[in-house]
């Protein structure tokens, strides 16, 4: 594996827009991004509001929503995970995700949002661009489609 470059994707999204792509995919299968960061915030630090968002990464658009459900170390397609808060004082709390060590996105990417009080999450992801052989592109692809193992 060859690294290419680092990158940084950045924006802001909405429980209820559902999962936010990322587009990745070049049409090449030598040619993958590692995850190295992920962190989401609230985008209002009100004091008057207690105001908490979670945000998780995805290999495919059709992961689980749920708030009883929305985190799952157990499905493969899910490969990184955050929380944060803001609260009195205009006081807000940003901590680095979760992130599988082993991840390697083939094609593209989803970041998919819970709040509390369902107004905009900010987001910023990390990646580095790898050059790898098409027996590790496959073998990526098979495990981010994969559900369980």
């Amino acid at each position: 594996m060859k690294k290419i470059g680092t990158y940084t994707v950045r924006g802001q999204g909405l429980e209820a827009d559902g999962a936010i792509k990322i587009h990745l995919f070049d049409g090449r299968f030598d040619t993958g991004y590692r995850i190295t960061k992920f962190t989401v915030w609230p985008q209002s630090v009100q004091d008057a509001y207690d105001h908490r968002a979670c945000g998780k990464l995805g290999t495919t658009d059709d992961l689980e929503t749920a708030a009883a459900t929305f985190m799952n170390a157990q499905d493969n397609r899910e490969i990184g995970w955050c929380g944060t808060g803001a609260g009195a004082i205009d006081s807000i709390i940003i901590e680095d995700g979760l992130i599988d060590p082993d991840n390697m996105v083939v094609e593209d990417l989803y970041v998919y949002f819970r709040s509390n009080q369902n107004e905009l999450t900010n987001y910023m992801i990390t990646m580095d661009k790898y050059d790898i052989t098409d027996w590790q592109g496959a073998l990526a692809l098979v495990r981010n489609n994969s559900q369980n193992v």
